[in-house]
């Protein structure tokens, strides 16, 4: 009986406290309350079309920051370094993620970037860091690499390249194919691992051998591995594509794959490291705001969303891979490096002799 008792007066005292008269001062808003009831602070971030994100992961930083993200699609990494270039005086966002190091230095001649040390730089890799200015700070990498499919060198009783010069031999006469590097990023990559292999004197000699061993030239990635490539019913087994290309043809299969169809070559200075970097535009209005996107984009959160939107690989080695990368990517050891300087310097040139060499 006397537990019964004291659960009553526990209840009545309840009911009691319920029932306070509504004279009873009011609470003072919590900060999350305050923040709650003030619009969001829209951020826009100009980026290139082949952006891609969880729409969760957008969620949380915008729910962290009372934010609201714009993401601005301009066109590939050339037409957006152009378009933010135009516009520096008035920029069209806040941030610009996605300009690779085969344009970074127009970028930063331009003056179109504000530094930020970012506090996660620390955990970056400095083989990353190209700009010691932090005006550009390192997202993600991915290499160009040649693919090949493996079922059709397989039935031809044909080994896979090793090297660059193996493309030359009469065996692999009319397999290849390759984008054109003025209207490709992936076909510039490719033309600057020749130029970075065989020296400015003489990747031009190598490019008439693979004329002469009939390579095949078109405009775009899409039309050579959709196109082209004999696993989308071409007549090509070899490509210019990406490392992280295996992964993804298990990724995207629709029937469930225990080795990938397609292989990459990455033995020495067969694949050329791209790296994609952020950067705060001068002249935003939201400066803080900014500074924590980029903080964000450094972060594991987004880091490890990546792979799987856009089969680029993290730069915090603090992220963990998907395990479709795990077991179908491999990573080259030594890719092909060219400065951001020498090829800001002489892409133009470069260009127009390949064209010269390859188109005539």
């Amino acid at each position: 009986m006397r537990k019964k008792a004291i659960l009553l007066v526990a209840l009545f005292t309840l009911i009691g406290s319920a029932c306070v008269s509504p004279t009873a001062a009011p609470q003072e808003p919590t900060a999350t309350s305050a923040q709650a009831t003030k619009a969001p602070i829209v951020l826009t971030v100009m980026t290139h079309d082949s952006f891609s994100i969880s729409e969760e992961v957008v969620a949380d930083f915008e729910a962290e920051h009372n934010a609201q993200l714009q993401f601005l699609k301009i066109g590939d990494t050339g037409t957006a370094v152009s378009k933010a270039v135009l516009a520096k005086d008035n920029p069209l966002a806040d941030v610009f993620y996605g300009i690779d190091n085969t344009f970074l230095s127009r970028a930063l001649e331009e003056g179109i970037f504000e530094s930020y040390s970012s506090p996660i730089l620390a955990e970056i890799p400095e083989m990353f860091k190209l700009d010691p200015e932090n005006r550009a700070l390192p997202v993600d990498y991915g290499d160009v690499c040649l693919n090949y499919d493996v079922a059709f060198l397989n039935e031809n009783a044909i080994d896979p390249p090793t090297s660059l010069e193996d493309l030359l031999d009469p065996i692999y006469k009319g397999l290849l194919v390759v984008q054109n590097p003025a209207t490709s990023s992936p076909g510039l990559a490719f033309l600057l691992t020749t130029i970075g292999h065989f020296g400015e004197d003489d990747y031009l000699n190598f490019w008439r051998g693979l004329v002469d061993n009939d390579v095949l030239v078109v405009n775009d990635w899409e039309t050579t591995y959709y196109g082209e490539f004999t696993r989308s019913g071409g007549t090509r087994p070899i490509v210019v594509s990406y490392g992280s290309s295996p992964p993804a043809e298990v990724y995207f299969s629709e029937e469930p794959l225990d080795e990938a169809p397609t292989a990459a070559v990455v033995d020495p200075e067969t694949c050329f490291r791209q790296i994609e970097f952020v950067g705060i535009l001068k002249g935003t209005q939201n400066r803080t705001l900014a500074e924590a996107w980029v903080d964000f984009m450094l972060s594991p959160t987004f880091q490890e969303d990546m792979p799987l939107h856009m089969f680029v690989f993290p730069v915090n080695p603090n992220a963990g891979l998907p395990d479709v990368f795990i077991e179908h990517a491999v990573i080259p050891d030594q890719p092909v490096q060219l400065s951001p300087e020498s090829i800001s310097n002489n892409r133009v040139s470069w260009i127009q002799a390949w064209t010269a060499t390859v188109l005539r």
